[in-house]
């Protein structure tokens, strides 16, 4: 009987984590979970062969792009096979017994910081970027001081033993991060429904229209377009986006021929089933 292989799924972060929330809400519980210090380590442990899956932020409803997952996207010779959603409430994090009168420094990932900025506002405090959320709540229980706070999920305050100061301290009381997964191989079936891609072109007029207007003509459905710099040269662009397909579809088949002859870059990111977020159900 053939031994039946564990799944090893990495995630960025430790645990407490909203990614290893969202790795949880996309995977069931027996898989081998691998956690690591950067974004990119994941795609490495892709690349390399340590992991079968990764789940990664790309996109916050409050902050926008997580760029350097873009970037390594691109990067990398990794696929998007699925994605999932987290509601990601942020709050103000202390070990027992302190009081938000005496803290006087707060340490959080950056994407914490700019979540809360409403409610961090009137505090003269020092913000110190940290690797994530949940790393600042571990940071800041073995410090053991009372002078100084962390931004994270009442799950980290939980794990870390810490009091909540103040609770859900998003600017936006709906704050949702889209996570993707991704993968070494492309995976596609007929309920594959959604298409990244990401490209350049050349520098002229037109040239972007010229690749953007194939989905119009073929009457499919942009969903989402975002541009990151091309590194070494100023000015230029690559263009990320989603669209609704398949592409085993042939209306998908001809645009994506056509784009790539308009394009000195192409290539194609994944292809796979769209999660229609329930967060604002609840």
């Amino acid at each position: 009987m053939a031994e039946i292989q564990t799944i090893k799924v990495g995630h960025q972060g430790i645990s407490g984590s909203f990614s290893e929330e969202a790795l949880f809400n996309y995977f069931p519980n027996d898989v081998e979970i691998e956690q690591y210090t950067q974004f990119e380590d994941v795609f490495e442990a892709i690349d390399a062969g340590e992991i079968h899956y990764g789940v990664v932020p790309i996109e916050n409803s409050s902050t926008g792009a997580i760029a350097a997952v873009y970037d390594a996207l691109n990067a990398y010779n990794c696929t998007i096979v699925g994605e999932t959603y987290v509601k990601a409430i942020q709050n103000l994090l202390a070990i027992k017994g302190a009081s938000i009168d005496y803290i006087n420094t707060v340490y959080s990932h950056p994407q914490g910081f700019e979540q809360s900025v409403i409610f961090l506002k009137p505090y003269d405090w020092i913000l110190i970027p940290y690797y994530n959320t949940a790393k600042s709540a571990e940071f800041v229980r073995d410090q053991n001081d009372p002078t100084i706070a962390a931004i994270a999920s009442k799950q980290a305050a939980e794990i870390y033993g810490l009091d909540v100061l103040s609770e859900n301290i998003n600017c936006n009381k709906q704050n949702t991060t889209r996570f993707i997964i991704i993968s070494k191989n492309l995976k596609v079936n007929n309920l594959c429904n959604k298409v990244s891609v990401v490209f350049s072109t050349t520098h002229k007029a037109g040239a972007l229209f010229n690749a953007l207007e194939k989905f119009a003509t073929n009457k499919i459905n942009l969903l989402k377009i975002e541009s990151r710099p091309v590194k070494h040269t100023p000015w230029e662009y690559y263009f990320y986006i989603d669209f609704e397909g398949n592409i085993e579809d042939e209306s998908i088949i001809s645009t994506l021929d056509q784009m790539k002859k308009e394009c000195h870059h192409f290539k194609l990111l994944g292809n796979y089933k769209m999660q229609l977020s329930n967060i604002y159900n609840k």
